[in-house]
């Protein structure tokens, strides 16, 4: 059965030219984009997407930098999406990404880690709402 996750390019990646090659792992493994969409995040998306972590030591700087360059905000859909994107990107931190994923690949370091993308159906379609209005 498919599903829709939402998965961001973000800016670091942006910057570096990388949104390409990154889209590209998604469909060379059988996702297929649905919506996307180049823009920049307000300080509205970001406090919504990043609600659990206000108050935490980082949260400043994470809604500063997701906030700072255009990103490219998608809705992802194919059989078992979310946990299928959450493969391909590899872990949280590139350090610990595996050679392989687009972190462990293209990621410099845990701020600036190339990607976003939701970690369960509940939190995709809360992301999907936040980022794309439905």
């Amino acid at each position: 059965m498919d599903q829709s996750t939402y998965v961001m390019i973000k800016p670091d990646a942006v910057a570096r030219g990388l949104v390409g090659r990154v889209v590209q792992r998604f469909e060379d493994a059988g996702l297929k984009v649905e919506r996307m969409e180049l823009g920049v995040v307000t300080a509205q998306q970001a406090a919504a997407n990043y609600a659990e972590h206000a108050g935490k030591p980082f949260y400043d700087g994470l809604i500063a930098y997701i906030t700072s360059g255009p990103v490219v905000k998608m809705v992802i859909s194919g059989p078992d999406a979310v946990t299928v994107c959450r493969k391909l990107m590899g872990a949280t931190n590139p350090r610990d990404a595996a050679p392989g994923t687009i972190r462990g690949d293209f990621g410099l370091i845990m701020d600036a880690n190339v990607v976003h993308g939701s970690d369960s159906p509940e939190s995709a379609a809360r992301e999907i709402s936040i980022f794309f209005g439905e």
